[in-house]
């Protein structure tokens, strides 16, 4: 999309008044934010926004503002991705209220990749902090983005796990791009870049003041299938993520703390309230649509040969590997199991288990049920 276009989208988030969620319906109301401006007062007027944003619009205001915006963005070295980009991240798209422009340094198509938010509190305990690190890394080395907010203590945490998994990491910060808050990541900053993105809705120049970082956080659940909380007080903006994550219709995981220290309280409480207990990257993997669990998990190699020891073996039994053999004799027909009786039934490790039971049910000979229950079709 060219500067022309951009212009327009970037006025309207500096008329003040309107708000992300009038603008959006402002742009679904003329087409084109391109559209608005050209609009004559009295249909701006008509369209039911208040009367000197009406007016503002049709002096053209914020258009100057966002030819210097679009210049300070150059020099910061970001591309800006607005709302109707082929390259804004589609999951995004989804929330009430998406931002109608992100500023971003890296590669922008790790925003459309199947993403997790891992966040928690800036003064973790070596516990928390070794657990968002391992979890980050072992979950990057499947091919998830890690996404956090850049933050110390365990965003920071999780970005480092990720980027010692080999794999990609998105922060999104609660200021502009002209600067990395807080100051101490700068370096982390610059790895992040090259294996991922840093972005941000707000202007550049915009400072990190405290009410950014809840606005921001709808950003952070918005990119991903979900967020696990590692580590949060009571009144943790981690949890203010969380909230947001199940408004969003997203996954919601809590890691379990020693129930004496203040920072456990965020998790324990959401594992209360039905977040699902993670404690390795099995249990988040395991909530996922077998569509993306597919994609997310190589392939078992299979055993050499055929299954031994079958005496008149079926073509079924023989189209089977032995992992998915292994797995399927201990489901029934009749009563589904827990998928950590299933870990408890076969004599194989979790991973090649959850990947038995996905290439299963992608073939249709089994069915999982709420709550991660599985059954035999046959």
């Amino acid at each position: 999309m060219d500067d022309n276009e951009i212009l327009y989208w970037l006025g309207l988030t500096r008329i003040e008044g309107l708000g992300v969620r009038g603008a959006h319906r402002l742009i679904e109301h003329f087409a084109s934010p391109r559209a608005a401006y050209m609009a004559s007062l009295t249909e701006l007027e008509g369209c039911g926004i208040p009367a000197h944003v009406a007016q503002a619009i049709f002096a053209q205001a914020g258009l100057k503002d966002a030819e210097k915006e679009i210049q300070a963005a150059t020099k910061a070295e970001c591309e800006l991705l607005v709302y109707e980009s082929p390259d804004y991240p589609p999951l995004l798209r989804q929330i009430a209220d998406p931002p109608l422009v992100l500023y971003v340094r890296g590669d922008v198509h790790v925003l459309s990749q199947f993403a997790l938010a891992i966040v928690g509190t800036r003064r973790p305990s070596a516990y928390g902090s070794q657990v968002a690190h391992k979890l980050a890394r072992d979950l990057a080395e499947r091919q998830l983005v890690i996404v956090s907010g850049l933050a110390r203590g365990i965003d920071s945490c999780a970005h480092r796990g990720a980027l010692e998994g080999k794999g990609k990491t998105a922060a999104v910060q609660g200021r502009g791009m002209d600067a990395i808050y807080p100051s101490e990541n700068r370096k982390l900053a610059e790895k992040i870049v090259e294996n991922g993105a840093i972005i941000s809705e707000f202007p550049i120049g915009t400072g990190p003041t405290p009410e950014n970082f809840p606005i921001r956080n709808r950003i952070i659940s918005g990119l991903t299938l979900g967020v696990v909380v590692v580590e949060a007080a009571e009144y943790s903006g981690s949890l203010i993520t969380a909230r947001l994550a199940l408004e969003q219709n997203r996954e919601v995981f809590a890691v379990p703390g020693n129930i004496t220290t203040a920072q456990s309280f965020g998790p324990n409480q959401l594992i209360k309230q039905g977040a699902k207990l993670v404690d390795q990257w099995v249990d988040v993997i395991e909530e996922f649509p077998a569509e993306v669990r597919k994609q997310l998990l190589p392939p078992v190699e299979a055993s050499e040969g055929k299954l031994e020891g079958a005496e008149k073996g079926t073509l079924f039994d023989q189209s089977l590997s032995p992992d998915q053999k292994a797995v399927f004799d201990v489901l029934r027909a009749d009563e589904a199991m827990f998928v950590d009786s299933v870990f408890g039934s076969v004599a194989l490790p979790p991973q090649r288990i959850l990947q038995a039971l996905l290439e299963l049910e992608m073939s249709g000979l089994i069915r999982q049920l709420p709550g991660k229950n599985f059954i035999r079709k046959l």
